[in-house]
């Protein structure tokens, strides 16, 4: 039996926080539960809405979410709440009661083109990760079960997952036009069969390397981390729209350089390279003064 922990993550709204898991809880489905009635079919939820403070519950694929009444502060009841919910998983009852059959899973895929002509973005209706992936052969692949299947059609050269979406780059060989339906179709019936896209095992890893747990990192200086803070706010967003993602890498004072590493679309093309250092390298001037004279974009 899987032993669960909980972390407590704190939001953008003071009055919800969230309790994120360390296995999946749920198929890749989000519910949210406003009272107990509308919780009929989560024992969890349930349970939950007897604590008089609860006004909202929130259950995602791997993470529990509550939002407060203000008869109380998070601060003075947030340990209590998560010691619950690990007794709750670690004793096996049901979270949620899902339909079994997976061929009833709504699962909708359409696909994206991108600035990278390599590249199509494929777009899912539900959230297949909780933060991003990006595998270069099947070897790196062990772990995603769906990277794996991509990589089994000879034409797939590289796979990036965020969020909601997945992109895949191909070899020159392929057509888009001739292949793109396959595509399609094959990470439509993976999620719609309700498979993890990604072992929760890497997830937790992975989450501990993101942008947010970056800031908390005592080794940064003040300067790299507002350089991740623009990056996340203003950059990633319209990244993410293309199909590809941007990390921070390091800042070195002494050049005032910024290191980035870009990933999925973005990787790997000649234009959007370019186009992307130069806007990166522009708005970080703009916003940091002489903090910033030149950016350095890599290729994941």
């Amino acid at each position: 039996m899987k032993e669960f922990t909980i972390t407590i993550v704190e939001t953008n709204n003071p009055a919800i926080l969230k309790f994120d898991t360390n296995h999946f809880i749920t198929q890749s489905t989000n519910y949210e539960y406003k009272d107990i009635d509308e919780a009929k079919n989560s024992p969890l939820a349930q349970q939950l809405f007897y604590l008089p403070f609860v006004k909202t519950v929130y259950i995602s694929a791997n993470f529990i979410a509550l939002e407060r009444y203000s008869i109380v502060e998070w601060n003075d009841v947030k340990d209590e709440v998560a010691q619950q919910l690990v007794e709750y998983l670690n004793s096996g009852e049901p979270v949620v009661y899902e339909n079994k059959d997976p061929k009833k899973i709504p699962a909708t895929v359409y696909a994206e083109s991108t600035p990278n002509p390599a590249v199509m973005k494929f777009v899912s209706n539900k959230t297949i990760v909780p933060t991003a992936f990006e595998f270069k052969n099947i070897d790196e692949a062990k772990d995603s079960g769906l990277a794996k299947k991509l990589f089994h059609l000879p034409f797939v050269k590289e796979v990036f997952f965020d969020e909601n979406y997945v992109s895949v780059t191909k070899y020159d060989v392929a057509d888009w036009n001739e292949v793109t339906y396959d595509i399609r179709e094959l990470i439509r019936n993976f999620i719609a069969d309700g498979h993890e896209v990604v072992s929760s095992e890497s997830v937790v890893k992975k989450k501990a390397e993101a942008p947010k747990t970056q800031l908390e990192n005592t080794n940064l200086d003040d300067t790299s981390k507002k350089i991740i803070d623009i990056l996340e706010e203003y950059v990633k967003p319209a990244v993410a729209s293309d199909g590809g993602n941007i990390l921070f890498k390091s800042y070195d004072k002494e050049s005032k350089t910024v290191n980035v590493i870009l990933q999925g679309a973005c990787s790997g093309c000649p234009s959007s390279t370019f186009t992307l250092k130069n806007g990166i390298e522009n708005m970080l001037k703009n916003m940091m003064g002489d903090q910033v004279q030149n950016v350095v974009a890599l290729n994941g």
